[in-house]
């Protein structure tokens, strides 16, 4: 099969419950999170989609906290292996689902895309449109057939620190946490508030709408808005590149395959205190 993405990232309930009765079904990945917990595997193990497998965002899709912040990229050998435990396959296609605010899906689709490989999608609403649609679900783990996919990091635009300088300078930073953070009057989590300066502040959870991403026309209209506008070069951060990835899945639904994702995103700025740190609306 061609790996060539999708033009739509994500992937409705129906017809995803369509795919899952091909014999060609796409490999189902679990990896519903919460920041500060309690971890996505205990609602795994209370219930997930007939063949999904459960992969952990904190310890398997990215690495450990450190200096390149609180989730930097995953070690690309490491990734390999716990995708292919996964049963993930070279130009097979994925689905990935969380509970329905696609923040998790995102990662983890932005993640594999950046591995390499092209045939992943989001399910839209998560796992709570497939269970309010009637779709079936189960307790069961399956043991999944090891898969052969092969990592090939670097496939989709990343940010370092100067990369978000300068892309805030000549481009669209987009900023996506809730206002009181990018203004600086709250930060609860990181040691420093604030935004860096230039970017502007365009919250993730102005393109959803109970759970489902806003579809493409509406989400072109909400980015002109913000200043993203024809070949403008785009990026994405927020604390520490989560939630960034779901803007950045929107933006590629608006047709922005090239929108950039700094992974590190606030959590690694802060690390040098030579960076320079904004506050209040403005950018």
């Amino acid at each position: 099969m061609d790996d060539t993405p999708h033009p739509d990232p994500l992937i409705t309930v129906s017809d995803l419950a369509s795919a899952l009765a091909e014999p060609y079904a796409p490999t189902l990945l679990d990896v519903r999170w919460r920041l500060g917990g309690p971890p996505g595997a205990e609602d795994y193990a209370a219930g997930h989609l007939p063949g999904a497998v459960f992969l952990d965002l904190d310890v398997q899709f990215c690495g450990p906290p450190g200096a390149g912040g609180r989730h930097p990229l995953p070690d690309p050998n490491r990734l390999e292996a716990v995708l292919q435990v996964a049963g993930v396959r070279q130009e097979h296609p994925v689905v990935v689902y969380d509970d329905g605010d696609l923040v998790a899906a995102a990662r983890a689709w932005w993640t594999l895309r950046w591995a390499g490989h092209g045939q992943v999608r989001v399910l839209d609403g998560g796992y709570a449109a497939w269970v309010d649609d009637g779709q079936p679900v189960t307790t069961h783990r399956y043991p999944p057939v090891p898969g052969d996919v092969r990592v090939r990091p670097g496939s989709m635009p990343v940010l370092d620190a100067d990369g978000a300088a300068a892309m805030a300078a000549d481009g669209v930073l987009l900023d996506v946490r809730v206002p009181p953070r990018y203004r600086g009057e709250t930060e609860p989590i990181d040691p420093v508030a604030g935004h860096i300066p230039g970017a502007v502040n365009l919250p993730a959870a102005e393109l959803v709408t109970d759970g489902h991403l806003h579809d493409a026309a509406q989400l072109r209209d909400r980015f002109a808005q913000a200043g993203v506008a024809g070949q403008t070069p785009v990026g994405a951060y927020c604390g520490s590149g989560v939630t960034a990835a779901h803007t950045v899945l929107a933006l590629h639904r608006a047709g922005r395959t090239d929108a950039a994702l700094y992974v590190g995103s606030w959590s690694h700025w802060i690390t040098d205190p030579a960076r320079p740190v904004a506050t209040g609306d403005t950018p």
